[in-house]
């Protein structure tokens, strides 16, 4: 639906009236959260297509002066150019319906569009079902797109009978009504038939992916855009990109996603709402609502959630997840860590294995950590914590006090090593033949 609309969108349209029926609660609420400005009319029983576009038109007063686009909701690839040049052909024509018609391989299931064989004036629309065989040889097809003129839409619409064997109104009536009333009626070639393809089953939504995805990689690399390999690449239409980034592959880029100039993703990465400046590197990483930075660097196996601001020049490394988190300019958190919740000043190492302990069962607590500190392994901040600027933490702390600028924190126990213990608790191990082999060993030096 979204594509439809913003093909739509395109025409600069007075009205935008979508007419929903099946599970229209559902369509409603979707058309609220992308589209809150388009109108709805409600066709409660499926009685055909010219019902639904009569429901349609009732909303807006029953009749419309000037051009009538009318689209199907199940076309994705549809494009805004295409529907221009309709409307275009309609008006230069003088037209009282244009039609937007393909050639395709297989016209299975699709209205054939029979043409006066003197003039190549389109005569009828005739369903598949109510085709005669000579009819079903015809390659092209009705695209279920029209541009009418108002006013004899709206007056037409209330002469299609249901006399067929579906037993609705259909829309393409309309061609054969005002065609006997003496208006013109033309149509207008679709350039790739791939653009009016119906989407009735998963098999063909997933073809339907595939050939948008072609679409806008094709876009993006003629725009400068380097893809390594765009089999395995996958774009959504929202993505942006600036030049000489590059994409490699097994990377999926989503939602509002936009790479800067000369950044790097992937391979093996997925992006979702993710902004990545101008000469970072993205590698082996899973992200969601983050930024990074310009000329910042983040994984292999990496996972950055939603708050996630890395600085200028700062680094994420492996096996790092991060949340909620401001990462300054040139700060790194390398290896094996957690930063939930925190604000890391700029220049500041975070060493190997450290957890940011931002819950407490109940409630999410905020670390700070200052400008140039330098954090050992394997610690512990347990929030609400300050870490000063310049401080350092010693390895295997668990840091509960705030931490005074300059100072060194210690927070462990003291080390006591217990002389044969293994030789009294595991006698005849493996462990205490080993210690009994260097006590040997040593004795025999000494």
């Amino acid at each position: 639906m979204g594509h439809v609309l913003a093909a739509a969108g395109e025409l600069q349209p007075e009205h935008l009236v979508v007419v929903v029926g099946h599970a229209r609660e559902k369509v409603t609420a979707h058309l609220a959260e992308i589209a809150p400005e388009v109108r709805t009319a409600v066709q409660a029983e499926q009685n055909g297509t010219g019902h639904a576009v009569r429901m349609g038109l009732e909303e807006l007063g029953g009749s419309v002066d000037g051009t009538v686009v009318v689209v199907c909701g199940d076309t994705p690839l549809l494009t805004g150019e295409t529907l221009r040049r309709l409307a275009g052909t309609h008006a230069a024509d003088g037209n009282a319906v244009t039609v937007l018609t393909a050639e395709v391989p297989d016209a299975t299931g699709y209205g054939r569009i029979v043409r006066d064989e003197a003039s190549g004036a389109v005569t009828a629309i005739v369903e598949h079902k109510d085709a005669t065989e000579e009819q079903r040889a015809i390659r092209e097809i009705n695209s279920g797109v029209f541009a009418f003129d108002g006013a004899l839409l709206a007056d037409a619409l209330k002469r299609v009978r249901t006399d067929n064997s579906q037993g609705e109104e259909y829309l393409t009536d309309v061609l054969g009504i005002l065609r006997e009333a003496g208006h013109r009626v033309g149509a207008a070639l679709a350039a790739d038939h791939r653009e009016i393809a119906g989407i009735n089953n998963r098999v063909q939504l997933a073809e339907a992916r595939r050939i948008l995805n072609e679409r806008l990689l094709t876009q993006a690399m003629l725009s400068g855009v380097t893809i390594v390999d765009p089999a395995s690449v996958f774009v959504d239409v929202s993505v942006t990109f600036e030049r000489d980034v590059v994409v490699h592959p097994g990377t999926q880029l989503l939602g509002a996603t936009h790479l800067a100039e000369g950044c790097e993703v992937g391979p093996n990465s997925r992006l979702t709402d993710t902004r990545v400046g101008a000469g970072a590197r993205v590698d082996n990483t899973v992200s969601v609502g983050a930024e990074v930075g310009e000329g910042a660097s983040v994984g292999p196996f990496a996972y950055l959630r939603p708050g996630t601001r890395l600085g200028r020049k700062g680094k994420i490394g492996t096996y790092v997840e991060t949340k909620n988190a401001s990462i300054g300019e040139g700060t790194k958190v390398p290896h094996l860590s957690y930063v939930g919740d925190a604000t890391i000043g700029e220049y500041t190492n975070i060493g190997a294995a450290s957890v940011f302990v931002n819950y407490d069962g109940q409630d999410k607590h905020h670390t700070t950590v200052g400008s140039h500190c330098r954090t050992g392994s394997d610690n512990m901040f347990v929030a609400p914590v300050t870490i000063g600027d310049g401080a350092y933490t010693a390895a295997g702390s668990v840091i509960t006090k705030d931490v005074p600028p300059g100072s060194l924190a210690v927070a462990r126990g003291q080390q006591r090593n217990i002389e044969g213990w293994v030789a009294r608790k595991r006698p005849g191990s493996a462990a205490a033949k080993a210690a009994e082999a260097a006590s040997r060993g040593s004795a025999e030096e000494g």
